[in-house]
């Protein structure tokens, strides 16, 4: 017998001595056979022992047939080539087979010889097919993770360090700074790169969804569970299961993924067999996970089981040697996109770039080379073809201050609040009102610019209640929602028919909206 190929092959078949034949052969070529005789229980196998290499199964069989073995297999691992078994060379299921996805079929009776050269064939055809994937992985991967700058050269050193271990990492940094890039680097580089690399945005689904990815179900589980489905730690087994905005987990599934990783085990909704799973962990969050520990939304035993080694990806306005090679990269990149020939952009351009504060970091330069290289007609990128924010905050530098003379002297107190006032507000409208990504882009900390707010009496105050409509109160008439509009429109500063007041103060105004806002809240409700 050869020496064992490491390669596994389920065989599936209702007569006991073709599985006896075919498992002599197979296991005589190397392979590791196993052989089942009933079709739900191939599926039943393959659902609790993935890792199935190929699947060679009789077509005509009782209770379930190979095509419907076909469909099953590829709802838990559509990978898997099929090589089907029938006495009938020109059947219809045969060809509908083939459209299903299926390798090839063999005639029965076959000789020996035919059968393997086919299984070596599927096999071979299916490590190709994965080569080509790893491969593309690693060249995103290589032409992205870009930057010279020290704080880049110190993080692709701590990759090289890490990567080879099974540590779980914590990954931290504003939006748009390559979180997941790192993440991938880290994966490519490690002792098993061509197993899967599955990420999932904990952000992007409610809690019930959420448990469902992550940890799978049975069917039945609930309604809609038709059939049984792996969970994303189930299908990283060997490989990197990447966690981003892992802050915006809700508690619940704090706990969840807490014990998960203590136990190395879980359970699919509404199973009780436990599973054992050995992926690497890796968590991304753009949030100050430290602080979430100290108000209590976020708990503190899971952060430090995520945060072994910590990796902090400094925004781009704090690298900004890298700019340079990444509008070469993506200038290339957008030029094999768009079919185009730009050469690159001028040094009046760069300046620009260079300049520019960048609060949506990578991926905002990334859209902003698209823009212009789409634009550009000639073969430099010109300053023009930059959007005007990113133009207009270096035309902008200099600001026209108020003049001062000896007779009339200027309240500085006053005059700096005044600007400080018009900065975070425009600040905050950047950032769609988060509080976080507004200090992120002030570049000041979050603590400071709630001082800052407290001060000049820009944060919201919480929500009154006293108002609040009793028990018993039926809905507001036309008149009051026509003085609920009005009130709108005034605390916006737009002209109303009659009565209109003079503009209050910015915080006036503000205080204004939230009670409008509260009032049309309830109209609604």
């Amino acid at each position: 017998m050869k020496q064992s190929l490491g390669e596994k092959i389920l065989v599936v078949d209702d007569e006991q001595s073709m599985l006896e034949f075919l498992e002599y052969v197979l296991k005589k070529e190397g392979y590791e056979v196993s052989s089942v005789q009933e079709s739900p229980k191939a599926l039943e196998l393959l659902s609790e022992k993935p890792g199935f290499d190929l699947i060679i199964s009789d077509l005509r069989m009782p209770d379930l047939d190979g095509l419907g073995l076909l469909k099953g297999s590829h709802e838990i691992d559509p990978e898997v080539p099929f090589i089907f078994m029938t006495a009938y060379a020109s059947s219809e299921t045969a060809i509908e087979a083939l459209k299903l996805g299926a390798f090839d079929y063999i005639t029965k009776p076959f000789q020996v010889e035919e059968l393997t050269n086919l299984v070596k064939n599927a096999l071979l055809a299916r490590n190709l097919r994965h080569q080509v994937r790893v491969l593309e992985r690693q060249r995103i991967d290589e032409d992205n993770l870009i930057g010279t700058s020290a704080p880049m050269l110190e993080i692709y050193k701590l990759i090289g360090t890490i990567a080879p271990t099974d540590t779980t990492i914590l990954i931290t940094g504003e939006s748009g700074t390559g979180k997941e890039l790192v993440a991938r680097a880290i994966h490519q580089a490690s002792l098993s790169p061509e197993q899967p690399f599955v990420s999932i945005n904990c952000g992007a689904f409610p809690e019930t969804l959420l448990e469902s990815e992550l940890f799978g179900y049975m069917k039945g589980a609930f309604t809609g569970a038709v059939h049984e489905k792996k969970g994303l730690l189930e299908i990283a087994i060997g490989g990197t299961l990447f966690l981003d905005e892992v802050g915006a987990m809700p508690p619940s599934m704090q706990v969840k993924v807490l014990r998960a990783l203590q136990e190395k085990k879980i359970r699919r909704i509404g199973g009780t067999q436990e599973i054992d799973i050995d992926a690497r962990l890796i968590a991304a969050t753009n949030q100050d996970l430290e602080r979430a520990v100290e108000e209590g939304e976020f708990r503190e035993d899971l952060y430090y089981r995520l945060a072994v080694i910590p990796i902090h990806i400094p925004p781009l306005r704090d690298r900004k040697p890298d700019i340079v090679p990444l509008v070469r990269h993506f200038v290339q990149k957008y030029n094999e996109r768009l079919s185009r020939n730009i050469k690159g952009m001028t040094e009046e351009g760069l300046s620009c770039l260079e300049e520019y504060s960048w609060p949506g970091n990578v991926r905002e330069l990334e859209n902003v080379i698209e823009r212009a290289v789409t634009l550009e007609s000639s073969e430099f990128i010109q300053k023009e073809r930059l959007p005007e924010r990113v133009r207009g905050q270096v035309e902008t530098q200099e600001m026209d201050l108020p003049r001062i003379s000896a007779d009339q002297g200027l309240d500085l107190e006053e005059y700096l609040k005044t600007v400080e006032r018009q900065i975070i507000e425009q600040a905050l409208e950047v950032a769609e009102g988060n509080q976080t990504r507004a200090s992120q882009i002030l570049q000041v900390s979050y603590r400071s610019l709630r001082h800052r707010l407290d001060t000049l009496g820009l944060k919201k105050k919480p929500k009154d209640r006293s108002g609040e409509r009793r028990e018993g109160e039926g809905r507001r008439t036309g008149s009051e929602r026509r003085m609920v509009k009005e009130q709108a429109a005034k605390a916006k500063g737009q002209q109303v028919e009659e009565g209109s007041e003079t503009e209050n103060s910015e915080a006036e105004s503000q205080k204004k909206e939230d009670s409008i806002q509260k009032k049309e809240e309830k109209i609604q409700g």
